[in-house]
Order: C-alpha cells, then structure tokens, then sequence
C-alpha cells in the first residue's frame, strides 16, 4: 500500500492534533506517515464495515499544507494499550497509566485515577482512597469522572443518597488499541432505586497518543430511551461529563477556573454556557488542569456549565431554571427509541488554560486541518 494525503493547516499553527479520515483498506493495520522531515506512526480501524486513517499530525504552521505519503508497517505497533480485569479497564499510553475505567461503582462507574502529563492524578482520590493528605472529604458522589444525572423520570442517578438510582454496567461492546488511539465502548442501563431501567447508555471513550505535553481522551455519550419515553428534570444536580478535581486544585485553595470566554472562577462560568471549561492548579508541586471541551454535534451545544470554586466541573445542559432563577425552563422528553447524544474532549494539559493550549487543541478537535487523499 502506498497513498499519499495532503492535510491543510488552515488559518491556525498545529500541534498534536488529532486526526482521522475515511480510509480503503478493510483490514487494522499499523501504518507510517512520511515526508519532508516527518515520519508519523498511524493505524488503519474497521468498525462497523468502515475503515479509518488514524494519526496525530506533530506539528504545522498556519497556512502550510504538507503531503505524506501512507506506508505499511510490517507488525502491529502498540502506543495506546487497555488492559482488562475482571472489575475495571485500564488505559495506557506509551507504558502509563492514563486512567482507568471502573464498571461496577457503588452507585455507576467511574474513572479514577486521571493523570495528567506530568504523572500526577488531577482528580480527587475521596472516596477511592481515604488516606490522602488534604483532601476534602465532601459529596462521595464525586468520584474522580463519571458521568450521571439527578432527575430521570423523578429518579436521582446523581447522589449517592437513599433511594438514588444506579448506572449498571451491561457489557463491552468493542476495545481497540493501536499506535496512536485506543479505547472502548460500553453498555449500561440507568435504574430507579428498585432496578427497574428508566434508558440505556452507550459510552464511547477513546485515547490519543500525543506525545508528553497533553493527554486526550475522547468521550462520547449516547443516552437512548429504549425501555419507554424518558424525562429530563430540570435540576443542577447532574452532568453527562462531571470532574471533581484534586482538593489543591479547588479555587478555595489557590487554583482557576476559567471559560472560553475569558470567565474566571465559579462567579463569572457557573450556569454560563461555554464551548470550553478548564479548572487548573498545583497538584504536588506541579502546575496542571484539565479541560472539557464541548462538539457541535452535542445536545444543546454550547453546554452549560455546572462549575465551583469547591472543586466541581460538570456539563449540564438541562438546568435553564437554576441558571436563569427560573425563567427558563431547561426540561426535555425523550421520546421512546429516541436518541440524546454529547461528545466531548477532555484534554489534561500543563499549567493553566493558556500555557497548556486549551484554545488551540479545542480548534483542532472541531475545526481540524483539511485532508484528501491526492
């Protein structure tokens, strides 16, 4: 096999941007990308009957087009790998640990740790670890990363409060891994206290090699009302991407909150919508944040942001009501067979929003470079 593919900057330099075309070839292999002073490593994926080019262009200036030509690599190269065990999958990039993916939480799984690129979890390990020096120990129900929300057909499946409904993981529907990206797709039920499933989820998380100044991780919800129509309260409780960062990260202990917009600090983000929200700090000695970054292709994109000083980040778009002292009503009915989707990029960068990039990797996630095949 042999291919050439012109890729177009654009208006904006890039940096390890992410990126996938449609491809040929029927079968994963791992391929090389190479020209002028540049040799990539990217990776061929069929799902579904459909086959993509996968790769992470290193770096381009604004208004340059650069052409590779795509080579066959004899073997297959492993960058992003998952692991899995009986209770939870672990996501690696280049022999790290990036996170790890817990199936059967108390109340819905959860990813703990999450570590940023200079090796230290940007997340708090309350209630995971008891021990940690420091820590705040409030609302368990925050659990690193998780996704949930806490009124479905008048079921909380946000607390951890009796009678709080449950994410029950069903199955793996797919794990891949490669040079370059890797991740999985599992499927779980939301049920009211008793068990009985009020609507499906389909989570989709992917992991990008990109070398050692950012992590990212791809995080796409499908939210599906299979088992009859399902109702969205409008409450504050809840976000489909939801973060409780490290205690030392809080804005009560010295760290920032801060929008797309230039808003800093739960004053000037919470209840605003936002393409992105970033909240950084100083987690042992080391300056990081970490980013969720909203897609167009999202529900109700923009998101609106459910962010404190305390050391919470969550995308909830349903709360118009809290957000506008009631002068919105943010509700929604999910008609049965009915389809609710969101797609993040959660970005774990060096210090603060600005030093560690949040700007241009959100450009690169819904404006890419231009590619063709010539």
């Amino acid at each position: 096999m042999s291919e050439a593919i012109e890729i177009a900057s654009g208006a904006h330099h890039r940096r390890s941007c992410p990126l996938t075309i449609p491809w040929k070839s029927s079968k994963p292999q791992s391929v090389r990308l190479v020209g002028m002073n540049c040799d990539i490593a990217g990776q061929i994926v069929t799902i579904d009957d459909e086959s993509n080019l996968q790769f992470v262009l290193p770096e381009s200036r604004a208004d340059e087009t650069v052409q590779l030509q795509v080579e066959k690599v004899s073997g297959v190269t492993t960058g992003v790998e998952i692991k899995r065990y009986d209770d939870h999958i672990e996501l690696h990039s280049n022999d790290r640990l990036v996170t790890s993916y817990w199936m059967n939480g108390p109340a819905r799984p959860y990813f703990y740790p999450l570590i940023g690129p200079d090796g230290v979890s940007l997340t708090r390990h309350y209630p995971m670890r008891r021990d940690a020096p420091g820590e705040v120990h409030d609302h368990p129900h925050h659990r690193s990363l998780y996704c949930a929300y806490g009124d479905v057909n008048g079921v909380d499946n946000w607390s951890e409060e009796s009678g709080h409904g449950f994410t029950r993981h069903q199955h793996l529907e797919r794990i891949e891994e490669g040079p370059v990206y890797g991740g999985f797709a599992a499927i779980a039920d939301w049920t009211d206290a008793e068990g009985k499933p009020l609507l499906q989820e389909r989570l989709a998380v992917g992991l990008w090699s990109t070398g050692e100044e950012w992590v990212l991780l791809d995080f796409d919800v499908q939210l599906k009302a299979i088992y009859g129509a399902a109702h969205f309260g409008d409450t504050k409780e809840g976000g489909i991407v939801a973060i409780r960062v490290a205690t030392s990260m809080d804005v009560d202990h010295g760290g920032r909150i801060e929008n797309c917009y230039g808003g800093i600090n739960e004053a000037e983000t919470w209840g605003k919508a936002a393409h992105w929200c970033d909240y950084s700090g100083i987690v042992d000695g080391r300056h990081g944040g970490i980013a969720v970054m909203d897609h167009p292709l999202s529900f109700r994109y923009p998101t609106h942001w459910h962010v404190r000083n305390y050391g919470l980040m969550a995308a909830n778009p349903f709360a118009y009501s809290a957000y506008t002292n009631g002068l919105k009503d943010g509700s929604v009915r999910l008609q049965h067979g009915k389809v609710l989707e969101f797609h993040y990029r959660i970005l774990l960068h060096r210090g603060d929003a600005q030093r560690g990039g949040v700007r241009e990797q959100y450009l690169n996630y819904v404006s890419s470079p231009s590619v063709r095949i010539v």
